[in-house]
């Protein structure tokens, strides 16, 4: 005789079913989100020699003349330049704007025939012949010192010539960075134009200038900056973090975009300007004031409404700190705010992307008892890296 079967399992209330269902999936999303967060925190507080500069640089150019001669200004980051030049580490590694203009004199040819093989400029096809022009000087961009060479260029050819200008200015090839754009300015024979060279677009031709290009162009400039602008990256994750539902993101959101559009114009076109060694301190401080009060009150009703006003505040000094990233230093023209808006609508783009990625996951976590201890140990890498930011520009800066 067969033996009767085994009874099967009763199945399980529905009701647990859901229960089990609610906390498995944001407790994956815990885990991705966290392990996220925390590489990026361990990255940029510890960054590989390889890439101890930056993924990305770019260089300002600003080119002006008529006939048969142009001149060009670059501004070129000073410790990058030196560098690629293959010059020693003195004077890579010079610190102050004294040394650094004494190692610019000392090599002013390494540092010259590098830029003028990677810079040029030709008219109806004919390559112009360059020539230092003074001597170099230093700036400072952000909280980076850049070394500015004025080079002029002499070329040959009847009146109402086309000019082409081409960059390939430090060159994936190097291995210093990843990637460089060079901003270019240009106001030759009467026409005017911006563009944004690199290394998939070196070259452009002052008579072939398009407002829809130039749009485009400055449109890609704002979202890399952004995506790659970890500080802005971390701050808005921490907003997000402390954000308490949909209403307060939106108010929140609303209230950083509207705040850095404003100083961001008021700065790129000259109206206002505040130091780099004020700005890129205090954008690190946000961070973690943003982070810490996100956990502090994230259980307070009405929290999101007490932070409005710090977020605004903040989003005041960000906004510096996109234009002083941009570094656009030239005369108001409407092609320049056409320009400066398109940098500013790619910065909003990336900016909803990664609230639109993130948000989401973030509710369906704050749906869990989980939450109580995630969201402090999201925040806790966050606030670690942006203090080191905070001291480490300090240190820069003084």
């Amino acid at each position: 005789m067969r033996p009767a079967p085994l009874p099967l399992p009763a199945p399980l209330p529905s009701s647990w079913l859901s229960r089990l269902r609610r906390r498995r999936l944001p407790a994956a999303l815990l885990t991705t989100v966290a392990a996220l967060v925390t590489v990026l925190a361990a990255g940029l507080a510890h960054p590989a020699p390889a890439a101890a500069h930056d993924a990305t640089s770019t260089a300002y150019v600003e080119v002006e003349g008529a006939g048969a001669r142009v001149e060009a200004t670059l501004d070129l980051e000073y410790d990058l330049l030196m560098k690629s030049a293959w010059l020693y580490a003195e004077a890579y590694e010079a610190k102050g704007r004294v040394e650094q203009l004494r190692q610019l004199d000392t090599h002013a040819e390494a540092v010259t025939a590098y830029v003028t093989g990677r810079f040029a400029v030709t008219r109806d096809g004919t390559s112009c012949t360059p020539r230092r022009v003074g001597d170099a000087d230093i700036r400072t961009r952000g909280t980076r010192p850049f070394a500015v060479l004025t080079l002029a260029y002499d070329c040959t050819g009847g009146a109402d010539g086309t000019y082409t200008i081409s960059s390939a200015l430090f060159p994936d090839a190097e291995s210093f960075v990843h990637s460089t754009e060079t901003i270019v300015h240009y106001d030759i024979d009467g026409q005017r134009g911006s563009q944004v060279l690199s290394a998939a677009e070196p070259a452009l031709e002052t008579g072939g200038h398009h407002e829809s290009h130039q749009i485009v162009e400055f449109f890609l400039l704002g979202t890399e900056h952004l995506l790659f602008g970890l500080d802005h990256i971390l701050f808005l994750l921490s907003l997000l973090i402390g954000a308490r539902g949909l209403r307060d993101i939106v108010l929140t959101a609303t209230a950083f975009t509207a705040a850095h559009s404003v100083t961001f114009l008021l700065a790129a076109t000259g109206v206002v300007n505040v130091p780099g060694s004020i700005v890129e301190p205090v954008i690190a401080a946000s961070i973690a004031v943003v982070a810490l009060a996100g956990v502090v009150l994230r259980d307070r009703e009405g929290s999101g409404r007490r932070r409005l006003p710090a977020v605004f505040l903040f989003g005041l000094v960000h906004g510096l700190g996109f234009a002083g990233a941009l570094g656009i230093d030239e005369s108001w023209s409407w092609e320049l705010l056409l320009s400066l808006l398109s940098f500013n609508v790619g910065i909003e783009a990336v900016q909803l992307g990664i609230i639109a990625a993130v948000f989401p996951l973030l509710v369906l976590l704050r749906r869990t008892p989980a939450h109580r201890w995630a969201l402090p140990a999201m925040t806790a890498p966050i606030v670690i890296v942006s203090l080191y930011w905070f001291w480490d520009r300090v240190a820069v800066a003084a």
